[in-house]
């Protein structure tokens, strides 16, 4: 009998690109529901990491995925996402529908980008090489707040864009590495504030089904188990650091022992490989077919 302990990583923005829904769509249902969530969506244009249209796309891309492989993939002992990949977890793990985590998503990202325009001129500027005590502090001599702490010595900081330049001089002359991401909302830090009670009055109003799967909380790596608490932490992330590498310990100090990142892209996957290699860890970008991610999770299951 396989002990196995199942963790399905749900992504943020970054990896999102054309042929995102190429590998669900080869299934019939996943397909017809990523149909049903694109026609759901705000018609922004075609720049598919404005933060209005990259949101409910990024969630559309992974729970039609989770769809199309849900019926062979071992049920998850834990659910995992990073920034909007938080809410799509809640959908994977049956608390929210598809077409509930899309609405969700689509008011999210008007708020976060009401807040950018209250506050114009945010940026997003990732530090590595520095420890986060000394990151926070460096980034905090030019009024930037810790956004995402990804490891032990890598974070993203978020700020004004005026300050970004000096601020990456500074962390050079540190001897560390910085670099400025393609990213106007300064997302996880208080600059996103005003943005936290309305979605937190949007997920209370939200008709939430039991938690099939507890969902690890992107500010604590505490595990959630119910809406209230589901409420809280999904509305305050918006405002409060990410602690992915808290995360990632928790799947670990859970008895987590393969992991598989739905997509799109696979940055979560190369992390959690990076600081646990004893999980066997895959995205669904590594693979070709529907088929290939079947196989791949019955070997890992009897490893």
């Amino acid at each position: 009998m396989s002990r196995a302990r199942f963790l399905l990583l749900c992504p943020g923005q970054g990896g999102q690109h054309a042929g995102m829904f190429d590998l669900p769509r080869t299934n019939p249902a996943a397909s017809a529901l990523i149909d049903r969530l694109l026609d759901m969506q705000p018609k922004t244009g075609d720049d598919i990491f404005a933060n209005l249209t990259a949101q409910p796309l990024i969630v559309t891309a992974t729970l039609g995925m989770w769809q199309a492989i849900r019926d062979f993939a071992p049920a998850p002992a834990l659910v995992a996402g990073y920034s909007i990949g938080e809410l799509s977890a809640y959908g994977v793990a049956g608390a929210i529908t598809p077409e509930q985590a899309v609405t969700l998503a689509t008011q999210r990202a008007q708020w976060m980008d009401d807040c950018q325009q209250a506050a114009p001129g945010q940026a997003l500027v990732s530090i590595t090489g520095l420890t986060l005590a000394n990151a926070g502090k460096l980034a905090g001599a030019y009024d930037y707040h810790i956004s995402i702490e990804t490891a032990e010595d890598s974070c993203i900081a978020g700020g004004p864009g005026a300050q970004a330049d000096q601020l990456l001089q500074a962390i050079e002359a540190a001897g560390a590495r910085g670099k400025r991401l393609p990213v106007a909302v300064a997302s996880h830090t208080p600059y996103m504030q005003d943005a936290v009670a309305p979605l937190a009055r949007a997920l209370r109003a939200a008709a939430f089904q039991p938690i099939q799967a507890p969902v690890l909380a992107g500010i604590d790596a505490a595990t959630v188990h119910e809406h209230a608490r589901a409420v809280e932490t999904l509305s305050r992330q918006l405002a409060e650091p990410i602690r992915w590498l808290a995360c990632m310990d928790a799947a670990a100090e859970a008895g987590i022992t393969v992991a598989l990142e739905l997509g799109p892209g696979g940055a979560l996957s190369r992390m959690l490989q990076n600081r646990h290699p004893h999980i066997a860890t895959r995205s669904v970008a590594d693979f070709r077919t529907l088929d290939g991610i079947r196989k791949w999770l019955e070997r890992a299951a009897e490893n």
